[in-house]
């Protein structure tokens, strides 16, 4: 907890939790903005602000666009890594942990899903890719074949799942992070 500037009360920081891969991304990804993206940008905009009347220039507002969200996504990413909770990608080999492949099944309607745990920067629902923070991935971590987990969603509504099979998904480096 830390005194707000804005209003003089507590506020709570939220710390997001990024795994050594995920930083190295994010590392890569701020190296390229900077490297490759920014002078890019700077030089759009050195071109369209050539073009005369900037009034009614529409390249250079939209030159100057991309170079503020370029600019705002590297904040964004070293914001990320220096207040980022770094945990590990190691889990036991019989039990639910980072980057595994789950298949469960909803004991509620007998449906069968398979997901893969990862952190929320990486998260994806519409790839199967669910965070480690999300109400199904906290009760699956830890878990093991043939362990029922329940899922509290909101203090009314929860549900069980059987864990039916558990794959020690090796983290390729192929899953984005998320835009802001």
């Amino acid at each position: 907890m830390k005194i707000c500037r804005r209003c003089g009360g507590m506020e709570r920081i939220m710390y997001d939790q990024l795994t050594p891969t995920d930083i190295r991304k994010m590392e890569e990804e701020i190296e390229h903005r900077k490297l490759v993206v920014r002078p890019k940008a700077l030089e759009d905009v050195k071109e369209a602000r050539a073009q005369g009347d900037l009034s009614e220039n529409f390249e250079y507002y939209a030159a100057k666009k991309f170079k503020n969200q370029n600019e705002s996504r590297i904040r964004y990413l070293e914001r990320m890594i220096k207040t980022a909770r770094v945990i590990s990608e190691d889990s036991a080999e019989d039990e639910v942990g980072m980057n595994n492949t789950v298949t469960v099944e909803f004991i509620d309607d007998g449906s069968v899903e398979t997901y893969r745990i990862v952190t929320t920067v990486r998260g994806n629902s519409l790839e199967n890719l669910i965070s480690n923070e999300s109400p199904l991935g906290k009760a699956l971590l830890g878990k093991k074949e043939g362990d029922i987990a329940h899922v509290q969603v909101n203090p009314s509504v929860g549900y069980d799942v059987r864990i039916t099979k558990i794959e020690n998904t090796i983290d390729d480096g192929s899953d984005k992070i998320r835009s802001f």
